[in-house]
Parts: C-alpha cells; sequence; structure tokens
C-alpha cells in the first residue's frame, strides 16, 4: 500500500492510499528509525501532501482528494456527513445523530474511529452548546482545537449560513 509521511504544524503524518483513494491518515509523534518520505511517485500522495500544505497555510477550505475510508455502513454514512461539513463551521454530535436517526454517542464513536481526519473533518464535530467534546487524533483537544482555531483565522466574515444537516448553522 502507497504511503507518504509528510510533516505538518501538527507533527509528522502518514499518508496511505489504495492506488485510486487516501485510506488513511495517522499522527506520528516520532517516526520510526529509518523512515523516510515514503512513495514519492503516487500522484495521490503528491496531490494530498499539496492540498494538506495549502489548507494548513489557509488557501485551501476544500480537500478534492478522493477517499475510501474502512468502515462499517453507519461510520461511512457519517463520515460522509462530516464531510458536508463547511471549512470554519460546525456540526453538533447530537444534530449529526439527529439526521441520521441514532445517537450523539454513535456519532461520536465514528469520529473517533476516524482513519482519514482532517480531510475527513471531524474535528468540526462540537458538543451541544459548542464544547469541544472529544478528539482522537494525535494531542487530543489541543489538535481539534489548533484546527478549528486555523480555520477560524482563515474563514471570511458570513452573515448567513448554508442548511447542512445537523450542522444547527454553527459558526466558528
Amino acid at each position: 500500500m502507497p504511503s507518504r509521511i509528510i510533516d505538518s504544524p501538527l507533527g509528522p503524518l502518514r499518508l496511505k492510499t489504495d492506488g485510486q483513494a487516501l485510506v488513511a491518515l495517522d499522527w506520528w509523534s516520532t517516526p520510526p528509525e529509518g523512515a523516510d518520505a515514503g512513495d514519492g511517485g503516487d500522484p495521490l500522495l503528491e496531490e494530498t501532501a499539496r492540498q494538506l500544505d495549502a489548507y494548513f497555510a489557509g488557501r485551501l477550505h476544500r480537500f478534492d482528494i478522493p477517499v475510501d475510508p474502512a468502515g462499517t455502513p453507519f461510520r461511512r454514512r457519517v463520515w460522509d456527513l462530516m464531510l458536508t461539513i463547511p471549512y470554519g463551521e460546525a456540526a453538533t454530535y447530537g444534530g449529526m445523530a439527529k439526521a441520521l436517526a441514532s445517537g450523539p454517542r454513535a456519532v461520536g464513536g465514528a469520529c473517533g474511529a476516524n482513519p482519514i481526519p482532517i480531510i475527513i473533518p471531524c474535528h468540526r464535530v462540537l458538543a451541544s452548546g459548542g464544547a469541544p467534546g472529544g478528539y482522537s487524533g494525535f494531542g487530543g483537544l489541543d489538535t481539534k482545537a489548533f484546527l478549528l482555531g486555523l480555520e477560524r483565522r482563515h474563514t471570511p466574515a458570513r452573515t448567513e449560513t448554508a442548511a447542512v444537516p445537523g450542522r444547527e448553522n454553527a459558526l466558528l
């Protein structure tokens, strides 16, 4: 499975594809001895790295990368719904659960199992009242706060919001 390690403001990230779509994005607190940049010849890995660099610089607000996360049908529905949450905005666990005819804890479980964080934006899902809830990525809630703050700083002022199921018109 082609993979590549890239640097980010959050530390090293490992990207994995199946040749057709991105299947994983992992945080690496410390790359293993002898780890290299990986398969630099894979066009999808190159494009994903380019888009992540632009995202962290505040220039990219929507990823255009094919993704194919492994998960149960329910988790895949949650991840599909997460992909509709616009940059700089947020949904709640409860709102997403209502849109999916499920429970907030099940949505939280799917968020925690997301194999492609950042690109499938689980960091945009908050607890009721705007509390951060949880975050299973490296660095936990500090990482979630970093990503939400990045998006807040690079989001143009809006006077209205689009209706996204489960989003409850929340702005960051």
